[in-house]
């Protein structure tokens, strides 16, 4: 399809931008040290050179009390804005336009020193935050003119004042954390005076030419949040008081609606900025969940934004609008929301990456250089599900004559499977790539072979990609009829019964649990019903009852270990897999040994401490097996220095994409 809207040139506050695409902003560890300044501009520069239209920075505090973190990102000083002209010179090189985030943390930091519009306490964070005096809020509004001012030396091209997600500026305008009854709170109108001011005096400060963006919270997601109404009335005054643009914010970090899972629809949030560009004079841009040209193309084509943000889908491929103005769309690595190496990353201080790209954030460090012709080599890979389709792809992208061998009938591993999880279907965006790449590069893809010494002879490296096989327990009766591995059930070998017991409760068991919830034959009520989202302007936060569907099967997710299940789940990502769990009222048990399997059922033991010992029969027609995964290393050699062994076949813990597909790059990166 053409991509006219999206490639399409537009002004902003005196500034051109070459596209719609803008690079939300999101924080990469890069931005707390200035020695990582280097890796940071690499990185945005890349963005940039893929023909990313605007670009925003990770967010920097405009004072010691904002910092997310101890030490943190920090815009305060002239010598500190000096640093940043390695970034801000790195993009502009590329014709790239950039802006910094200011963010105060507020009560959301992670250090004693944190300040919010009151004293309320955080439920994601350890600290209680002191509430800011009258002229404790005036200087934190000087803070952040200060930061524009800076901004501007460093070079930036604008600033975004992060009002979203829950941070300081949403706190003041919320009553669920802003219970002041002086010029800066009491009523919606006081609440919105914050913001107001500190757009106010940054536009005075920084003149014309200089964009002064707004991330504006269409939809806080919490109790006692703001209203529809006061939401455009406070985009009316922002814009009124020199705001250049809006970017749209969806839930703040506390709320228990998933916002950018990979469960979450597609632009399931656009309908909310239509409403805000519909009440405004000036650009507002689309976030959340928009990882495709087409998608990004029909918001702008139906008018229901200006531009698009789009953050970890430019983590996944820097290239992206590159490609779409190559006409080559369908080589585009897609984000597939799984949050696993960006945002679980984030909240636990370690540099972001991404899963499906490696490279992202190493741009400096893992490098894929071409090979010089004579030193190209016959590369024989084994085994087509992430890792081997990563070390295929990556070893051919250096020039490398490269051979896939797939004992299956398509290739994917299992990704294949992961894609039939209800809301997991974004998996199989990654298989599309790979097999778009092969195709591209010409490797040669022996699918239905299982590769044997005699196949292997002549390649000059051997990479065994030869994955995992489910890990079938020890226990008695595990051979009766009504026993079934996962990857039996997830490929529609058979079908479950109406009550299910599922052995294990990882990341796969929890998985499991959710596909034998859906019925993928009956239509699924509205998303937004089921989370409990309401677009009535007057309800505060948006937030309503929920109505979830109707569970399909009764099912029993079990695990030996006396650990809450789901603990070992992703940071981002667990809680909203065992908050469906619990709306499909699944039976959770946890400390339970495995007595028998029999026509009765599933005979347990559960032993919980300081609990006598209990015996239980769950009287079930199908038992899922979910126990782990043993490496398949048939073609493992040991000693043999041409033959390297990657993923599943390397190591069989907890499926591990994102491990296995960086060890493919890096392994690609050396051969």
């Amino acid at each position: 399809m053409a991509f006219d809207r999206l490639l399409a040139p537009i002004d902003i506050g005196g500034v051109r931008l070459a596209n719609r695409v803008a690079m939300g902003s999101m924080h990469t560890g890069f931005e707390d040290r200035s020695k990582d300044f280097g890796r940071l501009a690499a990185y945005l520069a890349e963005r940039a050179e893929g023909g990313t239209g605007l670009i925003v920075t990770g967010g920097f505090a405009p004072n010691v009390e904002g910092w997310l973190l101890p030490a943190g990102s920090l815009m305060a000083t002239r010598r500190a804005a000096h640093k940043h002209r390695a970034v801000t010179d790195a993009v502009h090189a590329q014709d790239g336009r950039i802006l910094l985030q200011i963010l105060h943390a507020g009560r959301y930091g992670y250090h004693p020193f944190i300040r919010s519009a009151s004293g309320r306490k955080s439920p994601i964070t350890p600290f209680r935050p002191r509430a800011l005096s009258a002229g404790g809020v005036e200087r934190t509004v000087d803070a952040f003119v200060r930061a524009a001012r800076l901004a501007k030396l460093a070079g930036y091209d604008g600033i975004e004042i992060m009002g979203s997600e829950g941070y300081l500026i949403n706190q003041f305008l919320a009553a669920h954390t802003n219970d002041r009854t002086d010029a800066w709170g009491g009523t919606a109108e006081k609440r919105m005076r914050f913001p107001v001011e500190i757009v106010r005096r940054v536009r005075e400060a920084v003149g014309a030419g200089f964009v002064v963006g707004y991330r504006m919270s269409l939809l806080d997601l919490v109790e006692n949040g703001q209203t529809w109404d006061e939401v455009v009335t406070l985009a009316r005054k922002l814009q009124d008081a020199g705001a250049s643009m809006f970017g749209t914010g969806i839930g703040w970090h506390e709320a228990r609606v998933p916002t950018i899972v990979t469960s979450v629809p597609r632009a399931a949030f656009v309908d909310w900025t239509a409403r805000l560009k519909r009440e405004v004079e000036i650009p507002v841009i689309a976030s959340n969940r928009i990882n495709t040209p087409d998608v990004a193309e029909e918001i702008l084509e139906h008018e229901q934004a200006d531009l698009v943000q789009m953050a970890r889908p430019l983590l996944a491929d820097p290239d992206f609008v590159r490609k779409v103005r190559e006409d080559r769309a369908d080589e585009i690595n897609t984000c597939i929301a799984c949050n696993q190496a960006c945002l679980d990353h984030t909240f636990a201080n370690k540099k972001a990456s991404c899963l499906v790209n490696p490279r992202a954030g190493r741009e400096t460090s893992l490098v894929l250089l071409p090979v010089p012709k004579k030193r190209q080599r016959r590369i024989a890979v084994v085994g087509g599900g992430p890792a081997g389709l990563a070390a295929a792809v990556s070893s051919a992208e250096r020039g490398h004559h490269v051979t896939l061998f797939e004992r299956g009938e398509q290739l994917g591993g299992q990704f294949r499977l992961a894609m039939r999880i209800p809301g997991k279907e974004e998996f199989a965006e990654t298989l599309r790539y790979y097999e778009r790449r092969l195709e591209v590069l010409g490797v040669d893809v022996r699918l239905d072979t299982s590769a044997s010494e005699q196949d292997l002879e002549g390649f000059d490296d051997v990479v065994v990609a030869t994955g995992v096989r489910p890990r079938v327990p020890d226990i008695p009766g595990i051979d009766h009829p009504s026993v079934v591995m996962y990857d039996a059930l997830l490929r529609g070998e058979l079908e479950a019964g109406r009550r299910v017991a599922v052995i294990g409760a990882g990341g796969i068991g929890y998985d499991v649990s959710e596909f034998l919830l859906e019925d993928q034959h009956k239509k699924l009520p509205d998303w937004q019903a089921q989370w409990g989202v309401t677009d009535d302007p007057q309800v505060p936060g948006g937030l309503t009852r929920k109505h979830p569907a109707e569970p399909r099967r009764q099912v029993y997710l079990i695990q030996r270990k006396p650990a809450p299940l789901g603990k070992g789940l992703g940071k981002t990502t667990g809680w909203v897999h065992r908050a469906a769990l619990k709306d499909a009222q699944v039976e959770l048990i946890g400390s339970a040994s495995y007595d028998r399997i029999d026509d009765a059922g599933l005979h347990l033991t559960v032993r919980r401490s300081g609990q006598t010992p209990q015996s239980r029969v769950l009287e079930v027609d199908t038992i899922v097996i979910c126990a782990g995964q043993e490496s398949v290393r048939e073609l493992v050699r040991d000693g043999d220095a041409g033959r390297h062994v990657i993923g599943g076949a390397d190591v069989a813990a907890e499926l591990d994409a994102k491990r296995a597909i960086a060890q493919a790059t890096e392994l690609a990166a050396t051969v």
